[in-house]
């Protein structure tokens, strides 16, 4: 294609301000021309957006498409919700480095396989691994995955610490030569153009493990800081606890004390700690991210705008080991139905799981409120559905954890669990949503495939904030595009501009909808076969361009894949608003 006129339409450029009414040229991938009553150039397309918005594309700055790109290219659902550039290598989870070790590399994949709820057998077998460290990776993905997007990923800490210490990252602090080691990976991850790296100090695996990175003592973390501070433009994620033992604030604490005296940008997930059950823990986190900034530190708190979308099911589910009721999680890790169904009639695991349920499981988990967890979606129709787990134990007068038994075995264990999810502070989301310096839209895109699926969360900003005034349509715009860009450090995209790659959606405000989740079986199971995944149907965008191809038009996904691998730019990313 050698160019597109985008006539008529709105421009929303990204920078939050004003938006006017222009046309827009694309010539080889770029932004070329904007300004009213253009002509078309010889053999170029024109594209008719009368009455509608056109924008940059959004950044989904936190999904876990790390192994999903290499089977689904598509990233569906994301192209008809305008989405242009993924953000990978979230949570300490990155696909390289990898150790030479098969059981050391099986390690990072359990990890994805438990967390993000992908099946094992297509890691392994769609993936060519012919890579060991992230530069590597980074050539691999060049050479072999073509998708609807463009890719930008962290490095993940827990996979440089598998990859230099092996089984014992599990289970020590390194040594000052594996620090070294560490050091090295990341340097040179980062020279390869990683966006920076992200480091996990909240989450437990299936064995109830603290991920590696939770092992990280002063020494290492301080090594690794030095390592950013030399690379201007990256950044540090940060996965502190907020939900389950809620120690984010010590943490920070000791992120800060660790961070003075270097120019490091630092992203706290979670950070805002917007939901209800975080009230003990949010005054000081707040308190903290003001006291840094105002001592010079670089700290961004990342939050989701929506609350997780937590479906529970019993073949993959990582919901009842993250609530820590593990005598459950016996249940998903079973093999086989029948193994799942021995379990749910035998007395002594009934036992075993009403003590958990009681006296392990945390309280603010959805084993906490059984009056959240929603029975609306049964295999063999027996129910009762459409009550909550709370009323059913009521009426079947037994304990919650023998009721939730005795509901899976009546209507299959392939039945799934809605959790309402948790409340937000309303009025708090929209001031961070405004603050200049926090990172919007943590909805995990696309990921947890059986559990939830934040892909097409971002079209809220719309059908929510703005129609109900809460938003400016430049200012939702904005914190996903050309905010996103300046954390990221993204030069090349997220404004509307000439000389900006051109990722472009085009929409009628009065078009798009927020989509409910629906089944689709498309995931290869590996054994020939195929397993499901929860998707969404299109907003939908008008268009999707993504480096000046349509990835979505006419309604649906166009096939075409692309993306490329982009990189943060030294130089600090500015808008022209500002």
């Amino acid at each position: 294609m050698s160019g597109m006129l985008i006539r008529g339409g709105r421009v929303v450029d990204g920078t939050g301000a004003p938006a006017y009414l222009a046309d827009v040229r694309v010539t080889d991938g770029v932004i070329s021309e904007i300004g009213q009553g253009l002509a078309p150039k010889g053999d170029e397309r024109v594209f008719d957006a009368a009455g509608c918005e056109v924008t940059p594309g959004v950044i989904e700055v936190h999904t876990h498409m790390d192994a999903v790109m290499w089977w689904q290219p598509s990233l569906d659902p994301l192209p008809g919700f305008g989405v242009t550039t993924v953000v990978m290598g979230n949570c300490g989870f990155s696909a390289a480095p990898v150790s030479d070790d098969p059981k050391v590399r099986m390690e990072m994949v359990k990890i994805f396989t438990f967390f993000e709820e992908v099946p094992t057998e297509p890691f392994l077998q769609d993936l060519p691994w012919d890579w060991r460290t992230w530069p590597e990776y980074r050539r691999s993905m060049e050479k072999h995955v073509k998708t609807s997007t463009n890719l930008a990923a962290f490095v993940g800490h827990i996979a440089i610490r598998l990859a230099v210490m092996g089984l014992d990252a599990w289970t020590r602090a390194a040594t000052p030569d594996e620090i070294r080691q560490m050091a090295a990976h990341l340097d040179a991850a980062l020279d390869a153009g990683a966006l920076g790296l992200s480091s996990n100090f909240m989450d437990h695996d299936s064995q109830d493990r603290p991920v590696p990175s939770m092992m990280a003592d002063d020494a290492e973390l301080s090594a690794l800081i030095e390592v950013l501070d030399r690379h201007p433009g990256t950044s540090w994620q940060m996965i502190l606890d907020t939900f389950f033992h809620l120690d984010a604030p010590q943490m920070m604490e000791r992120l800060g004390r660790l961070l003075r005296g270097h120019k490091v940008r630092v992203q706290i997930a979670g950070g805002a700690a917007l939901l209800k059950f975080q009230e003990a823990i949010r005054p000081k986190l707040w308190e903290l991210n003001a006291k840094f900034n105002a001592e010079g530190l670089d700290f961004w708190p990342g939050f989701a705008h929506v609350p997780p979308t937590t479906v529970v099911n019993f073949f993959t589910s990582s919901s009842f080991a993250q609530a820590n009721e593990y005598v459950w999680h016996e249940v998903i890790q079973a093999p086989t139905e029948a193994a799942k169904l021995a379990l749910l009639n035998d007395p002594d695991w009934r036992a075993r799981a009403r003590d958990s349920w009681d006296n392990k499981a945390f309280k603010q988990s959805m084993i906490g409120t059984p009056w959240k967890m929603l029975l609306h979606d049964s295999v063999t129709g027996a129910g009762p559905l459409g009550l909550n787990l709370q009323q059913l134990a009521e009426q079947w007068k037994m304990h919650p954890s023998d009721a939730l038994a005795d509901w899976v075995i009546a209507n299959g264990v392939q039945s799934i669990v809605n959790r309402e999810p948790h409340a937000m502070e309303h009025e708090l989301t929209l001031k961070m949503l405004k603050d200049p310096q926090s990172v919007t839209g943590l909805s995990d895109a696309g990921a947890h495939g059986q559990m939830l699926c934040g892909g097409g969360e971002s079209i809220l900003f719309f059908t929510d904030y703005v129609r109900k005034g809460e938003l400016t349509l430049e200012e939702a715009v904005h914190v996903q595009t050309g905010k996103q860009a300046v954390y990221l450090g993204l030069s090349d995209r997220g404004v509307i501009a000439v000389g900006k790659r051109a990722d472009i959606a085009v929409f009628d405000m009065d078009e798009i909808q927020a989509r409910p989740l629906k089944r689709v079986f498309d995931v290869p199971d590996g054994k020939g076969g195929v397993t499901w995944r929860f998707s969404r149907d299109p907003a939908p965008m008008r268009l999707t361009l993504v480096n000046g191809v349509p990835t979505f038009e006419n309604g649906a996904f166009t096939g075409a894949l692309p993306g490329t691998v982009v990189s943060p730019s030294p130089e600090p990313v500015r808008l022209a608003a500002e």
